[in-house]
Protein backbone atom coordinates (compact mmCIF):
# COMPACT_ATOMS: atom_id res chain seq x y z
CA UNK A 1 0.00 0.00 0.00
CA UNK A 2 1.28 3.35 -0.93
CA UNK A 3 2.00 6.39 1.45
CA UNK A 4 -0.82 8.23 0.52
CA UNK A 5 -3.43 5.33 1.00
CA UNK A 6 -2.30 4.31 4.25
CA UNK A 7 -2.67 8.58 5.46
CA UNK A 8 -5.78 8.12 3.45
CA UNK A 9 -7.21 5.22 5.82
CA UNK A 10 -5.70 6.55 9.07
CA UNK A 11 -7.66 10.20 8.40
CA UNK A 12 -10.39 7.49 7.16
CA UNK A 13 -10.14 5.91 10.80
CA UNK A 14 -10.12 9.16 13.19
CA UNK A 15 -13.15 10.48 11.24
CA UNK A 16 -15.33 7.51 11.26
CA UNK A 17 -14.10 5.81 14.50
CA UNK A 18 -17.05 6.47 16.38
CA UNK A 19 -19.85 5.66 14.39
CA UNK A 20 -17.83 2.05 13.69
CA UNK A 21 -17.84 1.42 17.49
CA UNK A 22 -21.15 2.33 17.91
CA UNK A 23 -22.00 -0.44 15.02
CA UNK A 24 -19.85 -2.53 16.77
CA UNK A 25 -21.34 -2.28 20.64
CA UNK A 26 -24.90 -2.79 18.43
CA UNK A 27 -23.14 -6.73 17.23
CA UNK A 28 -21.76 -7.60 20.51
CA UNK A 29 -23.00 -5.68 23.74
CA UNK A 30 -19.54 -6.21 25.96
CA UNK A 31 -17.67 -3.29 25.22
CA UNK A 32 -14.31 -4.49 25.47
CA UNK A 33 -15.79 -6.96 22.67
CA UNK A 34 -16.79 -4.66 20.79
CA UNK A 35 -13.48 -2.84 20.72
CA UNK A 36 -11.70 -5.89 19.69
CA UNK A 37 -14.26 -6.53 17.02
CA UNK A 38 -13.83 -2.99 15.57
CA UNK A 39 -9.94 -3.59 15.92
CA UNK A 40 -10.03 -6.68 14.00
CA UNK A 41 -12.35 -5.58 11.20
CA UNK A 42 -9.77 -2.18 10.81
CA UNK A 43 -6.84 -4.51 10.60
CA UNK A 44 -8.34 -6.91 8.56
CA UNK A 45 -9.98 -3.55 6.17
CA UNK A 46 -6.72 -2.18 6.14
CA UNK A 47 -4.93 -4.58 4.54
CA UNK A 48 -7.41 -4.99 1.43
CA UNK A 49 -7.58 -0.87 1.51
CA UNK A 50 -6.36 -0.86 -1.77
CA UNK A 51 -8.85 -3.05 -3.42
CA UNK A 52 -11.84 -0.83 -2.37
CA UNK A 53 -12.30 0.91 -5.66
CA UNK A 54 -15.17 3.53 -4.08
CA UNK A 55 -13.95 4.72 -0.94
CA UNK A 56 -17.57 5.99 -0.08
CA UNK A 57 -18.16 2.50 0.54
CA UNK A 58 -16.08 1.75 3.05
CA UNK A 59 -18.46 1.80 5.84
CA UNK A 60 -20.58 -0.67 3.98
CA UNK A 61 -17.63 -3.30 3.69
CA UNK A 62 -16.08 -2.36 7.15
CA UNK A 63 -19.63 -3.30 8.50
CA UNK A 64 -19.21 -6.36 6.56
CA UNK A 65 -15.91 -7.69 7.83
CA UNK A 66 -17.02 -6.73 11.88
CA UNK A 67 -20.54 -9.21 10.93
CA UNK A 68 -18.27 -11.89 9.50
CA UNK A 69 -15.63 -11.50 12.30
CA UNK A 70 -18.79 -11.93 14.51
CA UNK A 71 -19.88 -14.89 13.36
CA UNK A 72 -16.71 -16.42 13.46
CA UNK A 73 -16.26 -15.37 16.53
CA UNK A 74 -19.58 -16.87 17.04
CA UNK A 75 -19.10 -20.52 16.11
CA UNK A 76 -15.84 -20.67 17.28
CA UNK A 77 -16.83 -20.04 20.35
CA UNK A 78 -16.78 -22.65 23.02
CA UNK A 79 -20.43 -24.65 24.18
CA UNK A 80 -20.19 -23.73 27.61
CA UNK A 81 -23.50 -22.17 27.97
CA UNK A 82 -26.27 -23.92 29.24
CA UNK A 83 -29.68 -23.38 27.99
CA UNK A 84 -32.32 -22.07 30.93
CA UNK A 85 -36.12 -21.48 30.35
CA UNK A 86 -35.52 -18.03 32.11
CA UNK A 87 -33.32 -15.18 31.17
CA UNK A 88 -31.98 -13.54 33.60
CA UNK A 89 -32.78 -10.00 34.49
CA UNK A 90 -31.46 -7.45 32.05
CA UNK A 91 -28.44 -5.14 34.72
CA UNK A 92 -29.53 -1.68 35.01
CA UNK A 93 -26.43 0.35 35.50
CA UNK A 94 -28.68 3.90 35.21
CA UNK A 95 -31.69 5.10 36.78
CA UNK A 96 -33.37 6.61 33.66
CA UNK A 97 -35.58 5.03 31.81
CA UNK A 98 -33.99 4.96 28.23
CA UNK A 99 -30.99 3.63 29.59
CA UNK A 100 -33.17 0.94 30.94
CA UNK A 101 -34.89 0.43 27.63
CA UNK A 102 -31.41 -0.27 26.01
CA UNK A 103 -30.15 -2.11 28.44
CA UNK A 104 -33.08 -4.84 28.45
CA UNK A 105 -33.27 -4.67 24.76
CA UNK A 106 -29.49 -5.33 24.69
CA UNK A 107 -29.84 -8.19 26.54
CA UNK A 108 -32.82 -9.58 24.75
CA UNK A 109 -31.00 -9.52 21.56
CA UNK A 110 -29.10 -12.40 22.72
CA UNK A 111 -31.61 -14.31 22.07
CA UNK A 112 -31.64 -13.87 18.25
CA UNK A 113 -29.04 -16.26 16.07
CA UNK A 114 -26.29 -14.01 14.25
CA UNK A 115 -28.09 -13.70 10.98
CA UNK A 116 -30.81 -12.27 12.83
CA UNK A 117 -29.32 -10.45 15.11
CA UNK A 118 -27.19 -8.51 11.82
CA UNK A 119 -30.50 -7.49 10.19
CA UNK A 120 -32.23 -6.03 12.96
CA UNK A 121 -29.13 -4.24 13.90
CA UNK A 122 -28.22 -2.40 10.21
CA UNK A 123 -32.24 -2.36 9.34
CA UNK A 124 -33.66 -0.34 12.85
CA UNK A 125 -30.36 0.90 14.42
CA UNK A 126 -28.32 1.66 11.25
CA UNK A 127 -31.32 2.54 9.56
CA UNK A 128 -30.40 1.15 6.63
CA UNK A 129 -33.07 0.59 3.90
CA UNK A 130 -33.73 -3.54 2.94
CA UNK A 131 -31.89 -3.18 -0.03
CA UNK A 132 -29.01 -1.77 2.05
CA UNK A 133 -29.37 -4.45 4.42
CA UNK A 134 -29.23 -7.09 1.94
CA UNK A 135 -26.33 -5.93 -0.13
CA UNK A 136 -23.96 -5.30 2.94
CA UNK A 137 -25.13 -9.00 4.50
CA UNK A 138 -24.89 -10.28 0.70
CA UNK A 139 -28.53 -11.91 0.63
CA UNK A 140 -31.39 -10.84 -1.29
CA UNK A 141 -33.86 -8.60 0.22
CA UNK A 142 -36.26 -11.26 0.16
CA UNK A 143 -34.26 -12.98 2.58
CA UNK A 144 -33.66 -9.63 4.34
CA UNK A 145 -37.17 -9.28 4.95
CA UNK A 146 -38.37 -13.03 6.26
CA UNK A 147 -35.28 -12.83 8.98
CA UNK A 148 -36.37 -9.73 9.85
CA UNK A 149 -39.81 -10.38 10.01
CA UNK A 150 -38.91 -13.74 12.32
CA UNK A 151 -36.50 -11.80 14.26
CA UNK A 152 -39.07 -8.79 15.21
CA UNK A 153 -41.66 -11.78 16.09
CA UNK A 154 -38.84 -13.29 18.72
CA UNK A 155 -37.90 -10.22 20.31
CA UNK A 156 -41.49 -9.59 20.62
CA UNK A 157 -42.27 -12.90 22.02
CA UNK A 158 -39.25 -12.80 24.05
CA UNK A 159 -40.67 -9.51 25.93
CA UNK A 160 -43.98 -10.58 26.55
CA UNK A 161 -42.34 -13.93 28.32
CA UNK A 162 -40.37 -11.53 30.18
CA UNK A 163 -43.19 -9.06 31.01
CA UNK A 164 -45.58 -12.19 31.90
CA UNK A 165 -42.75 -13.48 34.60
CA UNK A 166 -41.84 -10.20 35.95
CA UNK A 167 -45.70 -10.03 36.68
CA UNK A 168 -45.79 -13.58 38.37
CA UNK A 169 -43.10 -12.20 40.80
CA UNK A 170 -44.40 -8.83 41.80
CA UNK A 171 -47.82 -11.31 42.24
CA UNK A 172 -45.76 -13.81 44.57
CA UNK A 173 -44.21 -11.12 46.56
CA UNK A 174 -47.08 -9.37 46.96
CA UNK A 175 -49.30 -12.56 47.79
CA UNK A 176 -46.04 -13.13 50.68
CA UNK A 177 -46.56 -9.64 51.98
CA UNK A 178 -50.87 -10.12 52.54
CA UNK A 179 -50.05 -13.14 54.29
CA UNK A 180 -47.19 -11.40 56.43
CA UNK A 181 -49.43 -8.60 57.11
CA UNK A 182 -52.10 -11.13 57.46
CA UNK A 183 -50.15 -12.83 60.37
CA UNK A 184 -48.97 -9.61 62.23
CA UNK A 185 -52.78 -8.83 62.20
CA UNK A 186 -53.57 -11.98 64.20
CA UNK A 187 -50.99 -11.29 66.44
CA UNK A 188 -52.18 -8.18 67.35
CA UNK A 189 -55.53 -9.30 68.13
CA UNK A 190 -54.15 -12.22 70.00
CA UNK A 191 -52.74 -9.41 72.32
CA UNK A 192 -55.40 -7.53 72.46
CA UNK A 193 -57.47 -10.26 73.48
CA UNK A 194 -55.28 -11.14 76.32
Amino acid sequence: MSHGEVLEFEEYVRTRQDALLRSARRLVPDPVDAQDLLQTALARTYGRWDGIADKSLADAYLRRVMINTRTEWWRARKLEEVPTEQLPDASVEDATEQHADRALLMDILKVLAPKQRSVVVLRHWEQMSTEETAAALGMSTGTVKSTLHRALARLRQELENRAVDSDARVLERGGRAERAAGRVHERGRERCAA
